[in-house]
């Protein structure tokens, strides 16, 4: 059930020829209403006091005179609390995600201080009150969180995690393929926030499935280790800048590392779904080890497809005969350098089009190498 809750390096024999024969294996409490700039208890120091700025009390035989003047600062003074009570709170930096989402939190609680604002001014509350803009309580919002009930959580590595969330009915999540979602979570009294590329199909009925690395240090980690099924978790969205159409370019490069690999598979799968679509894709992975390749059986079924090759990159394996013999003739070992790419792109059928997913030193490097291979900063998409 879902319910709105407000926001509160030598190189190996590496062919590129244009097989696709090859098996491949993929891929980083709730807080009160006031989170995410909504409304709440805000700072009420210089709260105007009773009697300040008075003279001295009043004379026998005029009490009376000066009750009401004494009741109407109460009065004011009470007022002018309950609106600071009211004020939004702005975000923290740990509630920001970093991921340059519209709108971002700090975005959302400029909105609602200026709607404060001119409520405080007018003095009417009913100012205050959010339009709703959703037709049904399981529609996204970019603004709202809305619960969802994990339903299944499967632990793919020793530190990442595939989650699977139930959506009412066969209803769908309403994402386009690679688009993401904002997480909200809490460790101790702190609320983070950071966002996450579901990786199940965009047209998905019932659930969908996200991809969730964990750290040793990370504040999120601590939150995500301790979901187990029956649990809730808050999502908002979509977001991402990159919308996919079918046959827009002639061929995809995908460029993942580690968990960057999660926008590239429902772009991937949507391709492949679509007997129209004749776009060409070459998956690149990234890992460090073999083991540590994500959704293998997933790319391995990808790979049949005449349209779809993929290649390995693997920085801490230097041993092809400890690799099965279907990845040997795809994977090099050491990382993904500016010669290698170059070699990638001009392996490629037809002029491509790159999508760029992973660390942020991963990403900065690699749109340097596609710009030294020939490539425009228009024919690139960094996620």
């Amino acid at each position: 059930m879902i319910n709105p809750v407000p926001p509160g390096g030598s190189r190996s024999n590496f062919p590129m020829g244009p097989g696709s024969d090859g098996p491949m294996g993929g891929m980083g409490g709730m807080e009160p209403h006031h989170m995410n700039g909504s409304l709440g208890s805000g700072d009420i120091d210089g709260l105007p006091k009773a009697g300040k700025g008075a003279g001295p009390g009043p004379a026998l035989g005029r009490v009376s005179d000066q009750a009401p003047l004494m009741m109407g600062q109460g009065e004011e003074g009470d007022e002018e609390e309950a609106w600071l009570q009211l004020r939004p709170v702005e975000p923290l930096p740990s509630q920001c995600c970093g991921s340059g989402c519209s709108p971002c939190v700090f975005d959302l609680y400029q909105r609602d201080l200026a709607r404060w604002e001119a409520a405080r001014a007018s003095k009417d509350r009913s100012l205050l009150r959010r339009e709703e803009t959703q037709s049904c309580p399981s529609k996204l919002s970019p603004e709202t969180f809305l619960a969802f009930l994990i339903s299944a959580v499967d632990r793919l590595t020793k530190d990442t995690y595939l989650v699977r969330f139930a959506l009412p009915g066969n209803s769908q999540l309403g994402l386009r393929p690679g688009q993401h979602l904002i997480l909200r979570g809490t460790v101790g009294d702190l609320e983070i926030q950071r966002a996450y590329t579901p990786i199940s199909p965009a047209n998905a009925e019932g659930y969908f499935e996200v991809l969730i690395k964990c750290y040793q240090t990370g504040l999120m980690s601590q939150y995500v280790k301790s979901w187990k099924a029956g649990d809730t978790a808050f999502w908002r969205g979509p977001f991402g800048g990159f919308f996919y159409k079918p046959n827009q370019y002639g061929e995809l490069l995908m460029l993942a590392a580690g968990t960057g690999l999660a926008p590239m598979l429902p772009i991937l799968q949507s391709v492949t779904d679509n007997a129209e679509d004749k776009t060409f894709i070459t998956l690149v992975g990234c890992f460090k080890t073999f083991e540590g390749i994500y959704m293998k059986t997933f790319l391995q079924e990808q790979a049949r497809f005449w349209n779809v090759r993929t290649f390995f990159v693997l920085s801490q394996e230097n041993s092809l005969e400890q690799l099965p013999w279907s990845y040997r003739d795809r994977t090099h070992f050491g990382r993904l350098d500016r010669d290698l790419l170059e070699e990638l792109v001009g392996s490629c059928r037809r002029r491509p089009f790159a999508l760029v997913c992973g660390s942020a030193e991963f990403t900065k490097d690699v749109a340097g190498y596609l710009l030294h291979a020939g490539l425009a900063e228009d024919s690139y998409f960094l996620f």
